[in-house]
């Protein structure tokens, strides 16, 4: 039985699309990075795919007149790579709903904060500025409204007295780089799913999710 095949959606450097790929690469694995997409020709992560010898794809977003354009098109590549499941891996760019609801379920993104805490950019600097003594990463699944869709997994770090932006995003970014993953292989394995808009992890509905804390030092 074939594995699913996984795109991968970049903007940039393409830190957590790497943590897939090796992942990926066991042969325990149940999934395999089918293709690696970026919106943008310059993202350093396509260089990292192909060194990976992953197949990869430009969709320039600046090519098309409008965000419906540009999202048939990147349909059109997922679709032509025969995709199964989409991880959004520093994705850079507002989806239509037209595209979400086709890949409902199928579709899942990492941000880089304990959701619902500060959905967009700028997270670890806004954490420290609120004072917040957790933080963290979250892994969902992708639903038309930004960083808001289910939630599959989460994981945790203590903010500490001299953390700057720098040092806070580095550590969580660790965590980043275990959940995603672990998040995907739940979805691979059909173990994590959506039913009627929540995650159900094994036929239990997961509420609240899990929280995965590191020891400190």
């Amino acid at each position: 039985m074939s594995k699913p095949r996984v795109g991968v959606l970049i903007s940039g450097r393409g830190s957590n699309m790497m943590s897939l790929i090796e992942a990926a690469a066991a042969p325990d694995f149940p999934a395999e990075i089918g293709c690696v997409i970026s919106n943008r020709p310059d993202a350093h992560g396509v260089v990292r795919a192909q060194a990976a010898n992953i197949p990869t794809r430009i969709v320039d977003h600046k090519a098309y007149e409008d965000r419906s354009s540009f999202d048939a098109a990147l349909d059109e590549a997922l679709t032509e790579e025969q995709i199964d499941v989409v991880c959004l891996a520093g994705f850079m760019r507002l989806l239509t709903r037209a595209l979400v609801m086709k890949w409902t379920g199928r579709m899942i993104n990492i941000h880089p904060a304990l959701l619902p805490s500060f959905k967009g950019l700028n997270t670890h600097e806004r954490a420290l500025a609120e004072g917040v003594k957790i933080h963290g990463c979250t892994v969902h699944f992708v639903t038309p409204e930004m960083d808001v869709g289910p939630i599959l997994i989460q994981a945790a770090v203590p903010v500490l007295e001299d953390d700057t932006p720098g040092s806070l995003g580095a550590r969580v970014l660790e965590q980043e780089h275990l959940v995603y993953p672990q998040a995907l292989r739940m979805v691979c394995e059909g173990r994590a799913r959506l039913e009627n808009g929540r995650v159900v992890i094994d036929g239990f509905e997961m509420a609240p999710p899990p929280l995965v804390v590191p020891p400190l030092g």
